[in-house]
């Protein structure tokens, strides 16, 4: 009953919260000095003009409502003023616009906005519950100087989504209500994840916003985990569903992914320590354990000997070797390797042979270019043995002769 009065409200408010009918057309942003709102409000004219709504041709009443030509305040909070929305009514005042398909259809944005955040736990919180610690659309964006994401200055750039909710999800102090911890923000600073975002500003990687969603943020459910790690990680999640794990996902006995890797934190983890993060569901005498045993074995194997290639090419290059031929081999089987990667989550041991057999092959024939170099400088090193003794031998007779020739002259 509640949450059916809540919408109610809201219902009638969107309608109260638009007095213009259509959407104004795009004019240039003044500071017009006929606008009786910035007699008192220039500070927020100001920050609003530098955002995408002035731009749009958008002004005060057309969220606020009143009397735009009015110089008192009495007289401009009328006609349907609403002034400060409290954060039910600003998801009613913004979904004016952003939940009208015809309005957002020209600027190419969705209009589902509203229709997602009831769905989120925000929205719930909010919408349903009343709980007006819940963040509303003004929490996550700038109330009054809106910004594209694709600005760097706006809160929902990519580099910026962490900090952005980090402002409720880092506060101990709210979060201890719901039971949520407080660390995932430096978890995900401190992860590859958040490498990529943060500190590269290479926005391939996810933010918040990826995993969990924007208007609609939910933790993905347990059988869910998967498809959105694969919605980045294609092929790691067609391997891992061709593997024996996918099965217990689909029944909810697995994580998914979060089984060997962790959430905020995500970490690759390391081929040394594969047996490892199996451990902690099979025992290592087990079928499975064994398995992860010799998957670790042939996975370390393999970068072993990547790096003594590797070597080797230094070694060919500081000789003065040609190493086009050996670094175009070298960096085949470097993709052989990261497909080991991939193909690792089937436990495929036919394709994990296959792939390990191929890329220890050109490794074999890498450092077999470089031990043969080797040989070559130690033959010609062997030759200049009898040339140097004869060039000693030829100047220690010269010099005798030299000492015998000055001894008859004396």
């Amino acid at each position: 009953m509640i949450g059916t009065l809540l919408w109610a409200s809201v219902a009638g408010v969107v309608l109260a919260a638009s007095p213009s009918a259509a959407m104004p057309q795009v004019r240039a942003v003044s500071q017009d000095s006929v606008y009786g709102c910035i007699i008192c409000h220039a500070d927020k004219r100001r920050s609003f003009g530098e955002g995408v709504h002035a731009e749009r041709g958008l002004r005060c009443h057309d969220c606020h409502g009143g009397v735009t030509t009015a110089v008192e305040r009495p007289a401009a909070h009328t006609r349907g003023f609403i002034g400060a929305p409290g954060k039910v009514r600003t998801v009613a005042v913004c979904s004016s616009c952003h939940a009208d398909p015809n309005r957002m259809r020209q600027y190419g944005l969705p209009a589902g906005q509203l229709a997602e955040l009831r769905t989120s736990r925000h929205g719930e919180l909010l919408l349903l519950r009343g709980d007006t610690t819940a963040p509303t659309c003004t929490d996550c964006h700038d109330a009054h100087t809106v910004l594209p994401p694709t600005d760097a200055r706006s809160t929902v750039y990519p580099a910026n989504i962490p900090a952005t909710c980090g402002r409720c999800h880092e506060d101990a102090q709210r979060m201890r209500r719901y039971g949520i911890p407080t660390s995932q923000g430096a978890d995900y600073r401190a992860s590859a994840h958040g490498h990529a975002v943060v500190g590269r500003n290479d926005f391939a990687g996810p933010t918040c916003i990826g995993c969990h969603g924007s208007h609609a943020a939910l933790p993905p459910t347990v059988t869910e985990i998967s498809n959105v790690c694969g919605r980045c990680h294609v092929l790691v999640e067609h391997a891992f569903v061709a593997g024996p794990h996918s099965g217990a996902v689909a029944r909810g006995q697995l994580r998914g992914c979060l089984a060997c890797h962790s959430n905020h934190g995500t970490e690759r983890v390391d081929p040394a320590q594969f047996a490892t993060a199996c451990a902690r569901c099979h025992t290592p005498d087990s079928p499975p354990g064994v398995l992860a045993t010799e998957v670790q074995q042939e996975i370390t194997r393999v970068r072993s000997e990547l790096a003594a290639a590797q070597e080797a090419i230094e070694e060919l290059a500081g000789a003065g070797e040609s190493t086009g031929d050996a670094r175009f081999r070298y960096q085949t089987a470097l993709t052989l390797y990261e497909q080991l990667g991939q193909v690792q989550h089937s436990l495929d041991r036919e394709r994990l042979a296959d792939l390990t057999v191929r890329a220890s092959s050109i490794t074999k024939d890498i450092r077999a270019v470089a031990e043969a170099s080797r040989e070559r400088r130690w033959e010609r090193r062997l030759l200049l043995i009898p040339v140097w003794f004869l060039t000693l031998a030829g100047l220690a007779i010269a010099g005798f002769k030299l000492a015998d020739l000055r001894r008859r002259g004396a």
